[in-house]
Protein backbone atom coordinates (compact mmCIF):
# COMPACT_ATOMS: atom_id res chain seq x y z
CA UNK A 1 0.00 0.00 0.00
CA UNK A 2 1.35 3.44 -0.98
CA UNK A 3 -0.35 6.72 -0.11
CA UNK A 4 0.92 10.27 -0.61
CA UNK A 5 0.21 13.37 1.49
CA UNK A 6 0.58 16.93 0.28
CA UNK A 7 0.22 20.44 1.62
CA UNK A 8 -0.65 22.16 -1.65
CA UNK A 9 2.73 23.88 -1.71
CA UNK A 10 3.80 25.16 -5.13
CA UNK A 11 7.17 23.50 -4.47
CA UNK A 12 5.55 20.06 -4.32
CA UNK A 13 4.20 20.57 -7.83
CA UNK A 14 7.33 22.26 -9.22
CA UNK A 15 9.75 19.67 -7.88
CA UNK A 16 7.46 16.65 -8.10
CA UNK A 17 7.48 15.47 -4.49
CA UNK A 18 5.07 14.75 -1.65
CA UNK A 19 5.21 16.13 1.88
CA UNK A 20 4.94 12.53 3.06
CA UNK A 21 4.62 9.05 1.60
CA UNK A 22 3.19 6.12 3.52
CA UNK A 23 4.18 2.61 2.49
CA UNK A 24 2.42 -0.03 4.56
CA UNK A 25 3.09 0.92 8.21
CA UNK A 26 5.92 3.36 7.52
CA UNK A 27 5.63 7.11 6.89
CA UNK A 28 8.47 9.00 5.20
CA UNK A 29 8.31 12.78 5.62
CA UNK A 30 10.26 15.11 3.32
CA UNK A 31 12.71 17.60 4.74
CA UNK A 32 10.66 20.46 6.14
CA UNK A 33 11.65 24.08 6.77
CA UNK A 34 10.24 26.70 9.12
CA UNK A 35 8.13 28.30 6.43
CA UNK A 36 4.86 29.98 7.26
CA UNK A 37 2.28 32.10 5.45
CA UNK A 38 4.47 35.19 5.78
CA UNK A 39 7.84 33.59 5.07
CA UNK A 40 10.33 31.90 7.38
CA UNK A 41 9.24 31.69 11.03
CA UNK A 42 11.98 32.51 13.53
CA UNK A 43 15.47 33.91 13.20
CA UNK A 44 17.33 31.36 15.32
CA UNK A 45 17.91 27.63 15.35
CA UNK A 46 15.77 26.90 18.41
CA UNK A 47 12.69 28.79 17.16
CA UNK A 48 12.89 27.37 13.66
CA UNK A 49 13.31 23.82 14.99
CA UNK A 50 10.28 24.21 17.28
CA UNK A 51 8.16 25.56 14.42
CA UNK A 52 9.21 22.75 12.10
CA UNK A 53 8.37 20.13 14.73
CA UNK A 54 4.91 21.67 15.15
CA UNK A 55 4.40 21.42 11.37
CA UNK A 56 5.64 17.83 11.38
CA UNK A 57 3.27 16.95 14.21
CA UNK A 58 0.40 17.98 11.94
CA UNK A 59 1.77 15.92 9.05
CA UNK A 60 2.06 12.88 11.32
CA UNK A 61 -1.48 13.38 12.62
CA UNK A 62 -2.92 13.76 9.11
CA UNK A 63 -1.47 10.35 8.27
CA UNK A 64 -2.68 8.72 11.50
CA UNK A 65 0.74 8.72 13.20
CA UNK A 66 2.18 10.66 16.13
CA UNK A 67 5.60 11.59 17.49
CA UNK A 68 5.73 8.30 19.41
CA UNK A 69 5.86 6.48 16.06
CA UNK A 70 8.98 8.34 14.87
CA UNK A 71 11.98 6.03 14.50
CA UNK A 72 14.38 8.32 12.63
CA UNK A 73 15.02 12.05 12.64
CA UNK A 74 17.47 14.05 10.55
CA UNK A 75 18.30 17.67 11.33
CA UNK A 76 19.97 19.64 8.56
CA UNK A 77 21.74 22.70 9.99
CA UNK A 78 23.41 25.55 8.10
CA UNK A 79 25.68 26.20 11.12
CA UNK A 80 26.70 23.04 12.97
CA UNK A 81 27.95 25.12 15.90
CA UNK A 82 24.27 25.79 16.70
CA UNK A 83 23.52 22.07 17.16
CA UNK A 84 22.74 22.55 20.86
CA UNK A 85 19.99 25.09 20.14
CA UNK A 86 18.33 22.84 17.56
CA UNK A 87 19.00 19.81 19.76
CA UNK A 88 17.29 21.41 22.75
CA UNK A 89 14.08 21.93 20.74
CA UNK A 90 14.34 18.41 19.32
CA UNK A 91 14.84 16.96 22.80
CA UNK A 92 11.74 18.71 24.11
CA UNK A 93 9.67 16.65 21.67
CA UNK A 94 11.68 13.44 21.41
CA UNK A 95 13.41 13.18 24.81
CA UNK A 96 11.41 10.13 25.92
CA UNK A 97 10.80 8.71 22.43
CA UNK A 98 14.46 8.64 21.40
CA UNK A 99 14.42 7.98 17.65
CA UNK A 100 17.70 7.66 15.78
CA UNK A 101 19.19 11.07 14.97
CA UNK A 102 21.51 12.51 12.36
CA UNK A 103 22.86 16.05 12.65
CA UNK A 104 23.96 17.10 9.18
CA UNK A 105 25.88 20.29 8.38
CA UNK A 106 24.71 21.70 5.04
CA UNK A 107 25.40 24.64 2.79
CA UNK A 108 22.83 27.45 2.92
CA UNK A 109 19.33 26.58 1.69
CA UNK A 110 17.61 28.32 -1.24
CA UNK A 111 16.32 30.97 1.16
CA UNK A 112 19.22 32.18 3.34
CA UNK A 113 16.78 32.83 6.21
CA UNK A 114 16.21 29.06 6.45
CA UNK A 115 18.56 27.70 9.10
CA UNK A 116 17.11 24.23 9.71
CA UNK A 117 15.28 21.48 7.87
CA UNK A 118 14.00 18.28 9.49
CA UNK A 119 13.17 14.95 7.88
CA UNK A 120 11.35 12.14 9.74
CA UNK A 121 10.54 8.47 9.32
CA UNK A 122 7.74 7.00 11.43
CA UNK A 123 6.65 3.38 11.77
CA UNK A 124 3.54 1.89 13.33
CA UNK A 125 4.45 -1.40 14.96
CA UNK A 126 2.10 -4.33 15.29
CA UNK A 127 1.45 -4.71 19.00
Amino acid sequence: MRKTFGTGSIWEQKLGYSRAVQVDNTLYISATAASGEDGIVGEDFYTQTRHILEKLGAVLADAGFDFGDVVQSKLYLTDISKWEDAGRAHGEVFGDIRPTLSLVHVLPFLDPKMLVEIELVAHKGSS
